[in-house]
């Protein structure tokens, strides 16, 4: 009979696996960046993060502050129970209304977590019977949805639309329903899908098609509406839209927009709303504010590209390698192993520039990368200065890596 061990010890081992060897170099992770950007500056330096997606640069907007800190001192912090039976907040209706409006839809539904969002949606939309389509690089909040719902799931290359056609013609007749899930930014290579073609693809082959626009709302298109303004499709001709509100909107929480009747069928259905919280009060009026500040403010989209081309640009000319990137909110540098990743990461630290690396989990072991997200806030000597850094860094830094949280 098998042995059987504590949890103590399948953790302990399965962390090494993980490449906990890694972190005895340093543990750049987890980083308190309050505190390094107050002991960066009290030395005299400038502290300079691309690791948070904060694409408009709205995160501190004083009318956004002002708005939460009026939510919560008429309605509270939480919202208390689940909005089904325990009522919610004119606030969120509204939120949600509005939502609908910016994306062209006829209405949307908000939940506490955007990651939830993808899991619980594909996992209560398909059944048995029924099959989904998700591309080899989808975020794990796609690949956790398809790992829950009991309907099949089929794998196609990424971003290669000939192959999906090949295996909808091939498969789609074995089952009742079919859907298509697609990312608008691919969060970890900065690249997007062909939704002019997807959703030829989907009338043609007759499946559904979900657009994840996590990264892609605020970032693609001249009003930042996403892929689908991007590529000037008509968003009626997309099943679902998911998105979130922790990045461009600078709060928390994610939300599925489409046709009314999905989501009246959704708001009474939906595992992950149902029984769930509703937002808090304070997280709807950041969102909701934010959501209007990106319309009001276009300065802000407009900027976001101009930095994520400098950069791109920036970035060639120094002969590093941004992969398949598009030269917008998201851009990574690809380097050839763990531990240059891990020493060009540490390197960037020493200088006041905040870059974890990205090993292990997330991306393919054999292509580590520093993965920055582009703010409107950016600065051209911010995007020149650290890209300088990155393009001297055989000749500037020679340990692997030092611990980041020992400056915290």
């Amino acid at each position: 009979m098998q042995k059987t061990q504590s949890l103590a010890d399948y953790a302990t081992k399965r962390f090494r696996l993980a490449g906990k060897a890694y972190l005895d170099l340093g543990d750049p992770f987890f980083a308190p960046i309050d505190t390094l950007r107050r002991e960066v500056e009290i030395n005299g330096r400038h502290f300079v993060s691309f690791a948070n997606y904060d694409y408009l640069g709205l995160a501190s907007h004083p009318m956004i502050k002002a708005a939460a800190a009026a939510a919560l001192d008429t309605l509270g912090i939480g919202a208390l129970g689940s909005r089904l039976v325990g009522g919610e907040r004119s606030t969120h209706r509204h939120l949600e209304a509005g939502l609908a409006k910016f994306l062209g839809v006829e209405a949307a539904l908000t939940l506490v977590s955007g990651y939830l969002t993808n899991v619980t949606t594909i996992s209560h939309i398909l059944g048995s019977h029924d099959v989904l389509f998700i591309d080899e690089l989808s975020h794990n909040s796609i690949v956790s949805g398809a790992k829950a719902t009991t309907a099949e799931t089929i794998i196609f290359r990424h971003n290669d639309l000939d192959h999906l056609d090949f295996l909808l013609r091939e498969r789609r007749g074995n089952y009742r329903n079919a859907l298509i899930v697609a990312e608008g930014l691919y969060s970890m290579d900065g690249d997007i899908a062909d939704l002019v073609s997807l959703v030829e693809i989907k009338e043609r082959r007759r499946a559904w098609l979900l657009i994840d626009e996590a990264h892609s709302i605020g970032v693609l298109g001249s009003k930042g509406r996403g892929l689908w303004e991007h590529s000037s499709v008509d968003p009626q001709q997309i099943d679902l839209i998911i998105g979130t509100l922790s990045k461009t909107l600078a709060s928390c929480g994610g939300f599925v927009a489409g046709k009314e009747s999905v989501i009246s069928w959704l708001r009474y259905t939906l595992p992950g709303f149902v029984y769930s919280v509703g937002l808090s009060p304070v997280i709807t009026a950041a969102a909701e504010t934010a959501l209007q500040l990106m319309q009001q403010e276009t300065w802000r989209i407009e900027r976001l590209r101009q930095n994520a081309e400098l950069f791109v640009d920036l970035a060639h000319d120094a002969g590093l390698d941004t992969g398949p990137a598009i030269g917008r909110g998201v851009v990574p540098i690809l380097f050839s192993d763990s531990l240059e990743t891990l020493a060009a990461s540490s390197h960037l630290m020493d200088n006041g520039y905040y870059v974890p690396p990205i090993i292990q989990i997330g991306v393919p072991k054999d292509q580590p990368r520093l993965r920055f997200f582009l703010s409107a806030l950016h600065t051209e000597a911010e995007i020149k200065g650290v890209t300088d850094l990155l393009a001297n860094r055989e000749t500037q830094c020679e340990a692997p890596a030092r611990s980041l949280s020992a400056a915290g």
